[in-house]
């Protein structure tokens, strides 16, 4: 069984966010962020609840990169 440290994943999401390009590697970070947003405790939610916003706008920007290179 897999460990969660929700505030490492977090700080990591959060050091990785710049690189964060491809639309894969971006869905994969908000999956698993928005699950770690279910079970961190109330006062972390809204940390989680920014980067969730910033990856879905990267996320939104890759899609628009990509179908303007088609």
């Amino acid at each position: 069984m897999t460990v969660v440290h929700p505030d490492r994943y977090i700080n990591e999401i959060a050091r990785r966010m710049p690189g964060l390009t491809g639309r894969d590697e971006i869905e994969e970070a908000l999956d698993r962020l928005e699950y770690v947003f279910e079970v961190v405790p109330p006062e972390m939610q809204d940390n989680v609840e920014t980067l969730i916003r910033m990856l879905r706008e990267k996320l939104r920007d890759a899609h628009q990169a990509q179908g303007d290179s088609d």
